[in-house]
């Protein structure tokens, strides 16, 4: 039996990842020639980066393999946490485009956020051009998925107090939805379309108190648990992708 290869290490040494930092960042993979090979990022630098000292050929996918035959050099960037990370890694992919990166590399479709109210009932989809008769925040990325699936579990879950969030419907719980979902239940005529509409050109927290006043009888810790992920979600990333669009003058509505 042979030990398993350890290429980093014989190349860049065991002292570099022992003291990488224990910190969100991204590392960039480069070349003898000094060609970017790959980016990514980690919550935790020293861990991420350890994981690629071992070169198992029986247990490793080949492209891992010859990614770290290649590598001459790893470069490191901190970020302020792993948010910070993220972004800076997804324009590192759309500026570089590394030969070993495949997700990221090139831009995202963009769509729209679209809403309106049909009857009793909340229509809210993602669209790639919004009707006229539609209230729409975008274009945004492809994380706009995301966001109509989260926003389409809250209100479902605010419209109707009674039901518990296991009792959603097939494929509501995790994961993302596409084209248009209608949430019946409405408790007036035009409060919740206004606090979306404030929601992406006024004052977010409208829309987030409005939620959270009817979570507020929620208390079993699974369910507040489910809960309070879904608001976080709404208050940073939902927020940090509208100021992002807005700078770039890409919001209309």
């Amino acid at each position: 039996m042979f030990p398993d290869p350890h290429p980093l290490d014989e190349r860049l040494g065991k002292l570099f990842f022992r003291q990488a930092p224990r910190q969100a960042g991204v590392y960039l993979m480069r070349d003898k020639d000094d060609h970017v090979l790959y980016v990514g990022k980690a919550k935790n630098l020293r861990q991420r980066l350890n994981s690629y000292r071992l070169a198992n050929p029986d247990r490793m996918a080949r492209r891992h393999l010859r990614l770290v035959r290649l590598v001459a050099r790893i470069e490191l960037e901190l970020c302020a946490d792993e948010s910070a990370a993220l972004a800076r890694e997804a324009a590192l992919l759309r500026e570089l485009k590394p030969r070993f990166n495949r997700a990221g590399v090139w831009p995202g479709k963009t769509r729209f956020l679209a809403w309106r109210l049909a009857g009793a009932a909340l229509e809210l989809g993602m669209v790639d051009s919004p009707k006229a008769d539609w209230s729409h925040s975008g274009p945004l990325n492809s994380m706009v998925q995301y966001l109509q699936s989260t926003l389409a579990r809250l209100f479902r879950l605010a419209l109707h107090p009674a039901l518990s969030f296991h009792e959603l419907p097939a494929g509501w719980t995790h994961g993302t939805r596409t084209g248009t979902v209608a949430i019946s239940g409405l408790d007036g005529p035009g409060e919740i379309p206004e606090l979306l509409q404030r929601y992406f050109w006024q004052n977010s927290d409208e829309l987030l108190l409005w939620f959270a006043a009817r979570f507020s009888h929620r208390t079993p810790p699974l369910e507040r648990t489910f809960l309070d992920g879904e608001m976080e979600t709404l208050k940073q990333f939902l927020a940090k992708m509208i100021r992002h669009a807005a700078k770039n003058g890409q919001i209309a509505g």
